[in-house]
């Protein structure tokens, strides 16, 4: 992408809202433990979901938040190796992790990422900050509101000060999952749903079993240690239905469940 520096990050000249990318990342996980640093053709799990949203182009500064738990010193240390600054804030509210990383690397708004998504399209990244950017006034755009993408590639940005503003309003499980307040409230906040067709949502290329993990990991083995756009991937996997079938059955949990 022209006018796009080395390192991935969009430049800032006051023209446009300055969009910061937060990825959560933490050991910790109740169905795979560890999977955010699991190796995948010589790169971690982290290290892709950091490429990926870096090649987007639409960043000025990008940052992990992780917890203090001792466990994800492990993270941290990633984040290091990587070249990507972290933030460390509670284990379990995940919200104030990203308030936290918001006030220590200021935007205009947040694309938040999970580290579970190693297959995510930087395209996509693009064309929601293209959306954001397009739509004056908006408080929060994602793929997820009618969901035509694969989990695992879904991508949203929600302005700055709504994110402060959920950070003084959102209780329980909307701690956990960071933007489901404002999702949930469209009374409250400009929500825009962004849809991209053909429907591919029955694909499930998230990272969070040991059944996603094998079809993860027979793609990269079949792609290697590159970004791969959506509509390549899923036209390669309209022929792999072993493949398909390897996750299909896995449940995803609900909003409710942390």
């Amino acid at each position: 992408m022209t006018g796009v520096p080395a390192h991935g990050l969009a430049p800032t000249d006051g023209a446009e809202p300055r969009i910061v990318g937060i990825v959560q990342a933490r050991m910790g996980s109740s169905r795979l433990p560890g999977k955010v640093l699991r190796p995948l053709a010589g790169r971690s799990v982290l290290g892709r979901v950091v490429r990926a949203a870096r090649d987007s182009g639409v960043l000025a500064d990008l940052v992990v938040a992780t917890s203090t738990d001792v466990v994800d010193d492990a993270v941290v240390a990633e984040c290091e190796r990587l070249g990507v600054p972290c933030h460390r804030g509670p284990v379990d509210d995940v919200l104030d992790r990203f308030v936290g990383a918001l006030a220590a690397h200021p935007g205009d708004a947040v694309m938040r990422f999970t580290a579970d998504c190693p297959l995510l399209d930087p395209e996509i990244i693009t064309l929601v900050a293209s959306v954001y950017r397009a739509v004056p006034g908006l408080d929060y755009a994602s793929t997820s509101i009618a969901r035509t993408l694969p989990r695992g590639l879904d991508v949203e940005i929600i302005r700055a000060e709504t994110l402060r503003t959920l950070g003084r309003l959102a209780t329980d499980h909307h701690r956990v999952h960071v933007t489901s307040y404002a999702y949930t409230h469209p009374e409250l906040f400009r929500v825009l749903g962004v849809t991209l067709t053909p429907d591919r949502s029955a694909l499930r290329l998230t990272l969070d079993t040991e059944q996603d993990w094998a079809l993860v990991s027979a793609v990269i083995d079949h792609f290697g240690d590159v970004n791969v756009p959506l509509a390549k991937l899923a036209d390669w996997l309209h022929g792999q239905p072993r493949l398909r079938a390897l996750n299909a059955d896995v449940r995803q949990k609900q909003l409710e469940e942390s």
